[in-house]
């Protein structure tokens, strides 16, 4: 297993903990990070609509 430098531990922690809802991607080549990738969801409560009355 390869070494991961501090920063991307660093980077890739505060990801996770900064996202509620979504994904987060971590690219390796050659035993190395090379990317990382994050998706985050915002999800809204869906709120029924009234039934407008008619006059």
């Amino acid at each position: 297993m390869a070494s991961v430098d501090q920063e991307k531990l660093d980077y890739i922690l505060t990801l996770l903990k900064n996202i509620e809802y979504g994904s987060v991607l971590i690219t390796i080549h050659d035993g190395q990070i090379t990317q990382i990738d994050h998706t985050e969801k915002n999800r809204f409560a869906i709120t029924k609509k009234q039934p407008v009355s008619k006059k």
